[in-house]
């Protein structure tokens, strides 16, 4: 998925990735970056710091809040404080323009490689016999499974990755917030009711714990 505001750079891109037999997605839309990252779920990320309306860094925050995907950062900036917030902020690797076309192919394969074999852990995460598959927002416990909305799944994935540490609801309401709806306590409550609720009929109770003030925690 290349987010890149720069039409000839992210042409030229992709059409030297497609020779490398890469489907890729450009993206041209700077105000949806989420909502198109979650509709096409690409195995990684090439992100421009300077976009319209939100820099690379803030769609890094959500895009990290809620995928491992790995994120190459793309950018005339040159300042070690702008590769050092690039990493900071989720990123996996920096390139500089203007960079060599076999350079930038040669990074993206390394990452690929790197963090891509294709096991099955990497397309769900499991806990006490919970497994949540990633590629279809689907929880399954036992013989037993069920779909969840686009928040009740991104609510579990977040905890999931956090399992034995306390949530703030502070930080799922970020991981939730859609490009043009932000959403508020009451909201993230009722998400987090409704997601007990289909764990419960599961068969699995208590799966979510309360920490009064703090957040929430799967143990």
């Amino acid at each position: 998925m290349i987010v890149e505001d720069d039409a000839k750079i992210r042409s030229i891109v992709a059409d030297t990735l497609r020779k490398w037999q890469y489907d890729v997605v450009e993206i041209d839309q700077f105000d949806q970056i989420t909502a198109l990252f979650e509709k096409h779920l690409p195995h990684l990320v090439l992100l421009d710091i300077n976009l319209p309306i939100f820099d690379g860094f803030y769609w890094c925050q959500h895009i990290r809040a809620i995928s491992k995907v790995p994120i190459l950062f793309l950018s005339s900036r040159n300042q070690n404080m702008d590769i050092i917030m690039a990493m900071n902020m989720g990123g996996d690797d920096f390139v500089q323009k203007p960079f060599d076309l076999d350079v930038l192919v040669a990074k993206v394969n390394a990452l690929l490689r790197r963090n891509y074999t294709y096991q099955e852990e990497q397309l769900q995460l499991s806990h006490r016999q919970l497994v949540l598959n990633l590629s279809n927002s689907t929880v399954q416990y036992g013989n037993q499974a069920t779909e969840l909305s686009r928040n009740e799944f991104i609510i579990l994935q977040v905890m999931m990755r956090h399992i034995g540490k306390i949530v703030s609801r502070e930080e799922l309401m970020q991981a939730l917030w859609n490009d043009d709806q932000f959403i508020d306590d009451n909201t993230l409550t009722v998400n987090v009711n409704r997601l007990r609720r289909k764990i419960a009929m599961l068969g699995l109770e208590e799966f979510i714990a309360t920490r009064k003030g703090m957040g929430y925690m799967i143990e």
